[in-house]
């Protein structure tokens, strides 16, 4: 189960106070209690031009629906092609994500070294895509209760990012969550049924979505 870390010394803003961007504010740290207290409160991180750490509540928010995910022919077959873990590789996963090769990478060091602590402590969880034994593709994020914050995916082969959010849904499903958060709706999300919810409703359905039990694949 999920280790408690020591609670954040930062008064986190709120996310109605957010500018045009959907940022609430710059600055405070990485640590484990800071992190855990802003995916609480409806914030994460990430960080604007020039490095600065800000923490983000865009209005509206991205989701993907438990019950709407599109599984197209092509992905199903790749689903029952590929093999699928959890927690398997967590650091080779967000490595995978953290390329620098890719294009719009935002993943640096400090980013890597935080998620991996949270990961440590329980909070991190990965899905990983495996072809003949090695890692084609995999995704990251944070479970806390009922609710799981989508942080990054990568592929090495078509489709294996997909088969591993196919597999996070299932996960998601069968553990009675309520909430996968995908931050900001894209072209290629909205194909897979990533829809856009106002803030407020939003914060409510996390409100609910942490008061679940944690999905039992997490709990290890």
């Amino acid at each position: 189960m999920p280790v408690e870390p020591a609670s954040t010394p930062w008064a986190l803003p709120s996310p109605e106070t957010a500018d045009e961007r959907g940022v609430v504010g710059i600055g405070a740290d990485l640590e484990p209690g800071t992190l855990l207290a802003a995916y609480r409160s409806g914030l994460f991180p990430m960080h604007v031009d020039g490095g600065a750490l800000a923490w983000w509540s865009p209005d509206p928010r991205g989701v993907i629906p438990l019950d709407g995910l599109r599984v197209s022919r092509s992905l199903r077959q790749a689903v029952a092609r590929l093999e699928v873990s959890v927690d398997r590789d967590f650091r080779r996963v967000i490595d995978g994500c953290a390329d620098p090769s890719r294009p719009h990478g935002w993943i640096n060091a400090d980013i890597r070294a935080a998620y991996t602590r949270l990961h440590d402590l329980g909070w991190a969880h990965s899905v990983e895509v495996w072809e003949d034994g090695g890692l084609v593709g995999g995704l990251y994020g944070v479970a806390i209760g009922g609710f799981f914050a989508g942080e990054s995916m990568f592929h090495r082969r078509p489709d294996a990012s997909k088969v591993a959010l196919v597999h996070l849904v299932e996960v998601l499903g069968a553990g009675g969550a309520l909430l996968l958060d995908v931050q900001w709706t894209t072209p290629h999300l909205v194909s897979l049924g990533a829809v856009a919810v106002p803030r407020g409703e939003y914060l409510r359905r996390l409100g609910e979505a942490l008061d679940h039990p944690l999905p039992a694949a997490f709990r290890t």
